[in-house]
């Protein structure tokens, strides 16, 4: 049984004004691609479609006709829609992705009753004979992943009655193979597709998912780690990911121990193991880092946005099965320089007749350069589809997932986000809200407040505000995060607690709750973090953001102390009409270096990592 348990997406009511851009953004782009133009790989392989020019409109780059990957994107589709409308109830997005339900099934009607592909059966009996063709199972995993996301979020029963009509194909295809065949043609970027099997074994029970999840067993990546070795370095990382993801739902659905075995060794491996950067990510060139090697591989294809949001997925896992704080830190590390860094950028920055040179908004950034003077590769709404645009939709269509989960004896809260939970408990309705403490103070109003603030603030500030029906007793679990600088402070209803604390864990306050108002202040400060495998190479960071220069080159920077860069960085343009900014500058360097938070960066040279030598 696990130790969390989340809550449905629907119980969550986001508040965090700039995740609530990014799903609105998320929101804004699924509907703007058209129906027509996400089915048309499908109908094109149903022959339901036919053209002898190029449509305009026509989705291009790894979706357009002559690509072995097109029709990917609609299951990533299917699945933010699902995600969005039971977030949000939004009927238009349920709308929609019922519509394109209803297309899909008119395609496997066409293609006789099984196949639901996007892309032909013999690109799966190619590599199986051992010709090569660009990850087929990638790109039908996908799909089963949107139709089963449909089922699971938005109750579409249609999408869960095409994907077993599909298995029933994988069923018949795969029993003519032995295991050793099996293995080598996972060794052709297999995708989730055991993640598919567990989540239809779940569902239904049927015996034949079951036996698809032990044909879909990759034994040469699983007896590996389970024997201690390292099987990933120098390796495609997001290969593997989804494996692992399924072997994780292959636990859940069966309790087979063995299965949980197997995640907990890969975390070992890839995520406490290998190296990572700053950010929490740590692909380069899509493959997973060799201890020591970091230093020689920042470039201009470094954190592929997939490897970050699986790995979240992995270690949201972890966080529910285990209970333990790291994995929510490091949720926590890769949401705010990954996800917020990569997707759905919007320039903050334009008032007051301010002319720029640059579009106003990103879409996403495949990769995440970590090269001195690097530039965010933004991609195009429709000429490109990386597999990364599906990452990036599927990844801010809720955010409400990760911050509230019941635990055997009460709430624990993970994050701290703005947000509303709505709890039923033993048929009565808690409501737990989650407020920013403005520490900026009214800029019009003579109370005292502002002036007496003239430096900006060194802790993030949060109120729990708990509404229950009556006295209710229960523990409510607190995440204290990895980058706490100090003693927190918490105080209930304006008194002072005195409570056991440390980064990296949880505090846990048990009493009778009824309306009560629970502050939480998390000291925070400038903190530096070497490179791994460097020598003298450092990154900044403020609390849990990343910093980044805004030069256009490499630069060194002379430090009294790489450790202690509260006195090197000093706070830049500091204050905004009603607000504190994240901005810094170098002291005492020539010329002097600014420093923004990384996820604010839009077509600007920045650089995470910075040579520091001792100050001449």
């Amino acid at each position: 049984m696990p130790i969390f348990e989340p809550f449905d997406l629907a119980e969550v009511k986001l508040g965090d004004p700039e995740l609530l851009q990014k799903r609105e953004a998320d929101r804004v782009y699924l509907l703007k691609l058209t129906s027509d133009n996400l089915l048309r790989p499908y109908r094109f392989e149903a022959g339901l479609w036919s053209e002898p020019g190029k449509p305009e409109g026509i989705h291009w780059g790894w979706e357009s006709p002559t690509s072995q990957l097109r029709g990917h994107f609609l299951g990533h589709w299917l699945s933010a829609a699902a995600m969005y409308a039971a977030a949000t109830g939004d009927k238009e997005v349920a709308g929609k992705a019922a519509a394109l339900v209803d297309g899909l099934e008119l395609c496997q009607e066409a293609n006789g009753g099984e196949w639901l592909g996007s892309i032909p059966e013999k690109y799966l009996e190619a590599i199986a004979a051992g010709r090569s063709v660009w990850a087929p199972h990638y790109t039908v995993h996908k799909a089963f992943m949107g139709l089963l996301d449909a089922y699971r979020h938005i109750g579409s029963t249609k999408a869960l009655a095409l994907a077993e009509n599909w298995a029933r194909w994988f069923s018949r295809w795969t029993s003519a193979f032995s295991d050793e065949l099996m293995n080598r043609i996972m060794d052709v970027e297999t995708g989730g597709l055991l993640e598919i099997w567990a989540e239809l074994y779940g569902i239904t029970g049927k015996p034949e998912y079951r036996e698809l999840m032990r044909r879909y067993t990759r034994r040469s990546l699983f007896d590996a780690l389970l024997e201690g070795s390292d099987p990933l370095s120098n390796m495609h990382a997001n290969t593997t990911i989804p494996e692992i993801l399924g072997a994780a739902r292959a636990y859940e659905t069966t309790g087979e121990e063995r299965w949980l075995d197997i995640v907990k060794a890969y975390w070992k491996v890839a995520a406490e193991g290998l190296p990572r950067f700053v950010t929490g990510g740590s692909s380069s060139g899509e493959i997973w880092v060799p201890e020591g090697r970091l230093p020689n591989r920042l470039g201009d294809k470094n954190q592929e946005l997939c490897t970050v949001y699986n790995m979240m997925r992995l270690a949201e896992f972890l966080l529910r099965h285990t209970g333990e704080a790291r994995y929510a830190d490091y949720w926590e590390r890769n949401l705010r320089n990954g996800i917020m860094a990569q997707g759905f950028w919007r320039d903050r920055n334009l008032t007051h007749g301010a002319k720029i040179d640059h579009p106003l908004s990103g879409l996403v950034s495949y990769f995440l350069p970590m090269r001195p003077g690097s530039v965010k590769l933004w991609a195009s709404e429709t000429e490109h589809f990386f597999c990364c645009h599906g990452s990036n939709v599927q990844a801010n269509a809720a955010h409400t997932k990760g911050i509230y989960y019941k635990s055997g004896s009460g709430l624990a809260i993970c994050q701290l986000i703005e947000s509303t939970l709505s709890w039923d408990r033993s048929g009565e309705r808690i409501s737990i809200e989650i407020r920013r403490v403005d520490l900026t103070g009214d800029t019009a109003r003579i109370d005292g407040v502002a002036p007496g603030m003239p430096l900006p603030p060194d802790r993030q500030a949060f109120d729990i505000v708990i509404s229950c029906p009556r006295a209710i007793e229960f523990d409510l679990s607190i995440r204290l995060p990895w980058w706490l600088s100090g003693e927190p402070r918490l105080a209930l209803n304006g008194d002072t607690l005195i409570v056991e604390s440390k980064a990296s864990s949880f505090v846990t306050i048990r009493r009778a709750w009824g309306a009560d108002r629970l502050r939480v202040e998390l000291p925070k400060r400038l903190r530096s973090e070497r490179l791994t495998g460097g020598t003298g190479i450092y990154a900044f960071m403020d609390g849990p953001d990343v910093l980044v220069g805004l030069c256009a080159e490499e630069r060194t920077l002379y430090c009294d102390d790489p450790s202690n860069p509260e006195g090197n960085l000093v706070s830049d343009d500091e204050r905004e009409w009603g607000r504190w900014t994240q901005g810094f500058k170098t002291r005492g360097q020539e010329p002097g270096v600014r420093f923004i938070p990384l996820r604010e960066v839009g077509y600007e040279n920045y650089s995470v990592y910075f040579p520091v030598e001792p100050r001449r």
